[in-house]
């Protein structure tokens, strides 16, 4: 008798949640309401009429993606601070010195952005 493969209950499943998906979108077409209108296709914006936008979607402020860099600093410092925390204790003083150094670095330069004014949303 062979031995059953492991991945043979996924690939089922994956065909029960594919053979699913396709019916659901088959019911909605045929069985769903179809009352459409001019009002159903317009954009909605918290119940006011939708602001006008530019040729290209407008511009965003500089301080968006200053924001979005420094979310993504933190991000980084967080995924290093993770398997240092794992391993803490096999590492020794000279990583523990070498991760202070670095968390330093960092809030340094947080505090300058701080101090800058680089976290005012205006």
């Amino acid at each position: 008798m062979l031995p059953m493969s492991p991945y043979i209950p996924l690939l089922g499943i994956l065909v029960l949640a594919a053979v699913f998906m396709a019916i659901s979108i088959w019911l909605s077409a045929y069985v769903g309401p179809r009352r459409w209108n001019r009002i159903k296709y317009q954009s909605y914006e918290c119940g006011i009429d939708p602001t006008p936008q530019a040729t290209g979607g407008g511009r965003f402020s500089i301080k968006y993606y200053i924001i979005a860099m420094l979310f993504i600093v933190f991000d980084i410092e967080t995924i290093f601070l993770y398997p240092w925390a794992v391993t803490f204790d096999k590492l020794g003083l000279f990583a523990l010195v070498e991760m202070l150094l670095f968390m330093v670095t960092v809030f340094v330069a947080y505090a300058y952005v701080w101090r800058r004014g680089g976290l005012e949303w205006e």
